[in-house]
């Protein structure tokens, strides 16, 4: 008979092999396998909730606004309500704006511009020494996140960097993943990839 405490370090070397190979194995993608954004350039600023934006429609300053990006991610603005903003690029926004403001105004020409940017809130953990949540600067990069968390333990892995981003409704997060040397080499697209509000790094 195996005594009580030999089957608990038992069971527990098991759980610990168990969650070692969970972290292997869950389901990610390569920061590089990301597709190109639709606009292509990949320094185009994302809104995000709490910027405020200008939209001016010319000649129609009755339909121009100055309106802040609420956490829903939408916009008011006159005549059409509430604008889904949050996840596009200032010239898509501005394009969709137009669209619908066809019904009013006969080719409407619309700008949109940020006139305040909200910070970046992430939160990092895992192998980083001062583990937490940190608002960053907009554009900011993995490296950053990594930087603001006083850099990586003796412990972590180097090749286990992630970035855990939430997707629209119903599509489940996304486990995006990067090497260290990757990201300080400039390599490929992770040293390019920004981070939104709401993302985690987990360093392994």
């Amino acid at each position: 008979m195996v005594p009580t405490t030999r089957w608990s370090s038992l069971a527990a070397f098991v759980v610990v092999l168990t969650l070692a190979a969970c972290k292997t194995q869950a389901p990610y993608i390569w920061a590089d396998t990301l597709p190109v954004p639709a606009e292509s350039s990949e320094k185009a600023y994302v809104i995000q909730p709490g910027d405020q934006l200008s939209v001016r429609v010319w000649g129609q300053e009755a339909m121009s606004a100055r309106a802040r990006v609420r956490p829903d991610g939408r916009i008011s603005l006159p005549f059409l309500d509430d604008v889904e903003a949050a996840g596009s690029t200032p010239t898509a926004l501005g394009k969709r704006i137009q669209a619908r403001l066809k019904e009013f105004v006969v080719n409407p020409v619309v700008t949109v511009s940020l006139e305040d940017l909200r910070l970046v809130s992430v939160s990092v953990v895992g192998e980083v020494a001062r583990p937490g949540q940190f608002q960053l600067d907009p554009g900011a990069g993995v490296l950053n996140a990594l930087a603001a968390a006083g850099g990586m333990t003796p412990f972590a892995d180097k090749d286990g960097i992630f970035v855990i981003r939430q997707r629209t409704a119903g599509a489940g997060p996304e486990r995006i993943r990067f090497t260290y040397q990757s990201l300080t080499g400039a390599q490929g697209r992770a040293a390019a990839f920004r981070l939104q509000g709401g993302d985690v790094v987990v360093v392994e």
